[in-house]
């Protein structure tokens, strides 16, 4: 798993080595790491290290300092440093002597000094920082052109919550110090790729991770030389209506195609269902559908007092349920359906809905947002979004970054459902289920909107990224034996 600390955590890991090595050892650590990718970069970009320009943004306290001591590591590798301070009179005294006798050229930071660099290193802020970039800095970062090397954090942005609520840097790379931090998969746009230089933090379990691939191909179910249909678990998928048939058959597609067991559909849409997947095994009520390990409801189901029945019933059983969707708009107007439950549930919300559960939306701080929720409900609750939150009613989070937003499309919730009701009918744990279907599902839309015969990308519809979740296991699993 890859772990995120927040800032104040990450602080109280560095208290130890300040106070046990020499003044300014931990800070020229981070930097010569900084410099290093610095270097690597250049070479990628330009072909070269030595005589490229690269320009620091620096601002006062120790993520300035960073930047200034990488500059001086850059200097004698023969690369040509410029420092924009930014507020000279307290621009990190030590680091500032250091590229001074290093030969680097110090100017005060006005858009006319920012010049033609082959790099941009951002040290204006660090993880103390918090709120947008003040208008002078704002001033300057509007003249630059080059790729933007963030120093820790890009600086404008939240460094707990990814919240950007003004002028902010968007970097290219961001070299982060010691511990990946939340900013890093909440705000992965403005990060862009991320590096970690190890300082020697000596870090608590975290409450924010990430899956790796490898680690979601390992889980995921495949058949046994012993298993059967019955073994690989069967999911019950409640979904579609009159109006909305598609979300019956979107859903139910996605049970299909996430794992090897069985699919009973329950609803008006059977048709529709059986004519594109005739394994689907139809029932024209809940009650009437059949022994199943999980249950989906919810997507298209409709809000009526019929639908209302079905979503009662459903959660009446010892069964893991996820609801979504118009399940969703049920419970905010019942909650009494869920609170208390005592089997596995997940919700499956995205902002608007989630504001309709409790009252008020998820941002700014969308993980802070989410553990209340699920903590307050009882509940698994999975947040949709680009970072893609599962949060645990003890308040674990899991964190998937989309690496796009090919999966904003209508019918694309119903997908992940579908997927994720499959997994859990498979006996993996909610959250896990959760998040493996989160990244499996951002995986196929990200495949669904690359053509292999052409570069770039182009928008998708959810039945291409249905189209693609078979493809997207197999990625996932690939990841195992690389490992």
């Amino acid at each position: 798993m890859r772990s995120f600390h927040p800032s104040d955590v990450v602080r109280a890991a560095e208290a130890p080595l300040l106070a046990s090595l020499p003044e300014g050892t931990l800070m020229r650590r981070a930097s010569y790491g900084l410099a290093r990718v610095v270097a690597s970069e250049l070479r990628e970009r330009t072909g070269g290290i030595a005589g490229r320009r690269v320009s620091l943004l620096v601002g006062s306290g120790d993520n300035g300092g960073d930047a200034l001591w990488a500059g001086t590591f850059l200097r004698h590798r023969g690369v040509s440093v410029t420092a924009l301070l930014l507020d000279p009179d307290r621009a990190h005294p030590a680091g500032l002597r250091a590229l001074r006798k290093a030969g680097g050229r110090i100017v005060q930071a006005t858009p006319e000094h920012v010049g033609d660099p082959d790099l941009v290193l951002d040290g204006i802020v660090g993880i103390s920082g918090r709120g947008p970039l003040r208008p002078a800095a704002a001033a300057v970062v509007d003249e630059i052109t080059a790729p933007i090397i963030a120093v820790d954090i890009p600086s404008g942005v939240d460094p707990d919550s990814g919240a950007v609520d003004g002028p902010a840097i968007t970097a290219a790379v961001t070299v982060t110090f010691g511990a990946y931090k939340p900013v890093h998969a909440l705000a992965a746009a403005r990060c862009g790729r991320v590096e970690l230089v190890d300082i020697g933090l000596t870090l608590p379990e975290a409450g924010l991770v990430a899956a790796e691939p490898s680690e979601i191909g390992a889980i995921w179910p495949v058949p046994g030389a012993e298993d059967d249909k019955y073994s690989q678990g069967v999911v019950g998928i409640r979904a579609g209506s009159a109006r909305y048939p598609g979300a019956g058959v979107l859903c139910t597609g996605a049970a299909v195609a996430a794992t090897s067991g069985m699919v009973r559909y329950a609803g008006s849409g059977a048709s529709e269902v059986l004519a594109r997947f005739p394994e689907v095994v139809v029932s024209p009520s809940v009650a009437e559908t059949g022994r199943v390990q999980a249950w989906v409801v919810g997507p298209g189901a409709g809000t009526d007092d019929e639908a209302c029945a079905n979503l009662r019933d459903i959660l009446a059983t010892d069964l893991p349920v996820l609801v979504d969707a118009d399940g969703l708009t049920l419970l905010a107007r019942e909650p009494g359906l869920v609170r208390g439950r005592s089997a596995p549930t997940l919700l499956t919300p995205h902002a608007g809905e989630f504001a309709r559960l409790t009252g008020q939306r998820p941002e700014p701080d969308r993980v802070a947002a989410v553990r209340s929720f699920a903590a307050d409900w009882g509940v698994h609750v999975l947040l949709k979004g680009r970072a893609t939150l599962v949060a645990r009613p003890d308040g674990h989070v899991f964190v998937n970054d989309a690496g796009g937003s090919w999966a904003s499309t209508a019918g694309a919730g119903d997908v992940l459902a579908g997927v994720i009701g499959s997994l859990l009918s498979s006996g993996m744990p909610v959250d896990l289920a959760a998040a493996a279907g989160a990244r499996a599902h951002a995986l196929a839309a990200n495949l669904a909107a690359q053509d292999p015969d052409s570069p770039g990308a182009a928008p998708v519809s959810a039945s291409a990224i249905l189209s693609r979740i078979g493809d997207s296991i197999r990625l996932l699993r690939t990841h195992i034996a690389e490992s």
